[in-house]
């Protein structure tokens, strides 16, 4: 038996794929790429700049922004488990905002149309500070915050 040739056989069947898919449309740099990142807004320092980055006004306080798997107390700031869960109708986006941290802005989720406006992710934190939910629905800003302190910073603390 030839191992080689079933390695020949193996890759030009690959590469003969990859070919048809790139030739019909189905595999292209484009759709491989990811949304466009907004670096102004990951720089800010502060909820005003990065309103200003993400292109709204003033935010509106909220009740209906749940924290939910959000500790009071974080043991490790190098994960801090954060869940957001929105109520306002026609949510389109949940940011995650860090007071105290080198850059505010730590993460944004796009919320497509007939989901469940929940999130749920790991955050680092350098220190104790607030988070920030960030939620835009119809086109306007809603925000709510919660305190975490934490014990071991995960930011170079």
């Amino acid at each position: 038996m030839n191992r080689q040739r079933r390695v020949i056989l193996k890759t030009g069947s690959g590469v003969t794929l990859l070919s048809l898919f790139g030739g019909a449309g189905l595999l292209s740099p484009r759709a491989a790429q990811a949304q466009a990142w907004n670096k102004t807004a990951f720089d800010t320092h502060s909820l005003a700049e990065t309103m200003k980055a993400l292109g709204g006004g003033e935010p509106a306080p909220s009740k209906d922004i749940v924290f939910f798997q959000t500790p009071d107390i974080a043991e490790n700031g190098a994960v801090v488990p954060v869940g957001i869960s929105s109520n306002i109708p026609k949510t389109e986006s949940i940011a995650i905002l860090i007071e105290k941290n080198p850059n505010m802005l730590a993460a944004i989720f796009d919320i497509p149309a007939g989901t469940d406006p929940s999130i749920s992710t790991r955050v680092k934190m350098g220190q104790s500070s607030n988070i920030v939910a960030l939620v835009k629905a119809d086109g306007k800003y809603y925000v709510a915050s919660k305190e975490v302190k934490v014990t071991l910073g995960g930011c170079g603390g």
